[in-house]
């Protein structure tokens, strides 16, 4: 009897301890999160970016690296307008770049029905690896309705 109680105190310990190392993180979903897009891009997410670990979230069509979070996704966001923000492109997909709240960084997929989110603290990792991390499951949700231009694409003769 004193042994098996010995075992469950230490699975229970062991349990608790696993689970408070990284509790779930809270998000919230976007508009459009149950699309077929979006799943099909979840499924796609890599387990790490670097060495950040994916982590459990809360919401549908969302994702969290590193503990402290470092980076947020979510799919399921309206397809954003024309835009005057800076526009790069990663491995195939496209990207607004909000640097306003530094050193947190947002990129907004342009293009892609419906657009992801990824939020990036840059001083736990770069925007450029976290995309690089991302892209390539972000493109294979849908083709492409639109690309970024720039001022010279518009204003050619």
């Amino acid at each position: 009897m004193g042994r098996w109680r010995t075992v469950l105190t230490f699975a229970a310990v062991a349990m608790m301890t696993l689970s408070a190392c990284a509790p779930t993180v809270r998000l919230q979903p976007a508009p459009e999160a149950n699309a077929v897009e979006c799943a099909n891009m979840m499924v796609r997410l890599p387990d790490s970016i670097g060495e950040l670990e994916r982590r459990s979230v809360d919401a549908q069509s969302t994702a969290a690296y590193g503990d402290p979070t470092a980076v947020i996704v979510r799919c399921g966001l309206p397809r954003p307008g024309p835009s005057t923000l800076p526009c790069a492109t990663v491995d195939g997909v496209d990207w607004l770049i909000d640097d306003g709240d530094q050193p947190r960084f947002v990129f907004l997929s342009y293009g892609l029905a419906p657009a992801t989110e990824v939020i990036v603290d840059s001083d736990r990792v770069s925007g450029t690896e976290a995309l690089q991390a991302l892209s390539g499951a972000v493109a294979s949700q849908s083709a492409p309705v639109g690309a970024c231009l720039g001022a010279e694409d518009v204003f050619s003769e």
